[in-house]
């Protein structure tokens, strides 16, 4: 995968670059609303891992908990990660990979966001 052409594709949908942390990582923050973007390169791809996929929520431990009280497996989390996002893993029943997050004003402002 190459982040770097994924992100001049993105910017050319009219996302703009807010974190460059290029070759392995990039957000784009949509032109409407509070939405971002991520792309991500796996240091180790196993063959057929595809995407992974984010949804915030502002109550991550509370909804983790939900979830594993209705019978969903985590594989990790919630945990505090080094770029300042709280974190659960876990797969959807096609092992697609999904990524419950809470960053809070860092998804879009954190301290290594691209200068205007």
């Amino acid at each position: 995968m190459d982040v770097s052409s994924s992100v001049a594709f993105y910017q050319k949908l009219g996302l703009k670059l807010i974190v460059n942390a290029l070759p392995d990582y990039a957000r784009l923050e949509c032109p409407d609303g509070e939405a971002t973007f991520s792309i991500h390169r796996e240091s180790s791809p196993t063959k057929g891992q595809g995407a992974i996929i984010y949804f915030e929520s502002e109550n991550l431990d509370a909804e983790v908990k939900r979830l594993m009280d209705a019978g969903v497996t985590f594989d990790s989390g919630p945990r505090d990660e080094p770029w300042l996002w709280r974190e659960a893993r876990l797969k959807d029943p096609d092992q697609n990979r999904i990524v419950l997050f809470y960053a809070g004003q860092n998804r879009k402002f954190p301290p290594w966001r691209v200068g205007e």
